[in-house]
């Protein structure tokens, strides 16, 4: 008897090309979960119309009305997501930074995904960053979230060759490329496990 699939709710701020990736893997024959919801801090973003198409709740919980009051904006998303009976949050280019709060009522249920190789270039630029470093190789990882920037417990890691002559945004393509299969192949893992615990 297979067990049910975790609910998974991705939050995105932008064209959510991890979030299209998340929700095709989610319905794979055998997959361990499944995406239920979209959250987009942006109206109007394209994500929202994406994942509406691909026939996924898609919700608006714009940012801007709760003023510099973060953990408000976060305790109506909590809600959100306690109402659609939540297991698993994925950020999926989610460009706010958490609160405390919000980090703590998802500790050990909320992944990221970062495009550099931490603990490489946390935070923004990380391409052109990693170019100026001169790295001989980029990449991504999806990570644990917790209280810090990009510092929580690695759970997997896909590298790329940095090429002669790269610019941020041709590392930043194949970067992405390794993104779209990284993230859905740990999210998977990550589920399976919580359910076998």
């Amino acid at each position: 008897m297979s067990l049910p699939r975790v609910r998974v709710a991705v939050l995105t701020s932008g064209t959510g090309d991890n979030m299209a990736a998340l929700i095709a893997a989610g319905r794979r024959d055998g997959a361990p979960y499944e995406v239920a919801a979209v959250v987009c801090n942006v109206p109007g973003a394209s994500s929202l119309t994406r994942a509406a198409d691909a026939g996924i709740e898609a919700i608006a919980l714009d940012h801007r009305p709760f003023g510099k009051d973060r953990e408000a904006h976060e305790r109506a998303l909590h809600a959100v997501l306690l109402d659609r009976q939540v297991e698993v949050v994925a950020l999926a280019g989610y460009m706010r930074i958490l609160t405390p709060w919000l980090v703590g009522a998802w500790e050990g249920r909320m992944l990221n995904i970062h495009p550099s190789l931490l603990p490489r270039h946390p935070g923004l630029n990380t391409h052109a960053r990693a170019l100026e470093a001169g790295d001989a190789e980029a990449g991504c990882t999806v990570h644990m979230v917790t209280a810090g920037v990009d510092e929580g417990p690695v759970l997997g890691q896909a590298r790329v060759p940095v090429a002669a002559g790269d610019a941020p945004d041709t590392l930043a393509a194949r970067v992405k490329v390794e993104e779209l299969k990284l993230y859905p192949d740990v999210l998977a893992r990550f589920c399976r496990d919580l359910r076998r615990a």
